[in-house]
């Protein structure tokens, strides 16, 4: 659908993340789920985009940084980096 990429940051035992993956992982995008457990920098990248916090889900598609969005909000923001 779309060559640009989603940052999906996520931790095991979420489940926000959970839900938020089962429309992501049907949608066709270019998705990369990055386990904020297992990647130090991940983690650090979600404080920077969170006041500090290690919350999750947090999405990234290009410069938009969201905090536990919606699908509907992740599907804008990669309907409007793809234009």
């Amino acid at each position: 659908m779309s060559n640009v990429e989603v940052e999906f940051y996520w931790r095991p035992g979420c489940g926000f993340c959970a839900a938020l993956d089962r429309p992501m992982s049907k949608s066709g995008f270019n998705v990369r789920k990055i386990n904020i457990w297992e990647d130090p920098s991940a983690a650090a990248r979600v404080r920077e985009v969170a006041n500090g916090n290690e919350t999750v889900p947090t999405v990234i598609v290009g410069s938009t940084a969201m905090v536990n969005p919606s699908f509907a909000e992740v599907e804008a923001a990669v309907k409007a980096a793809s234009a």
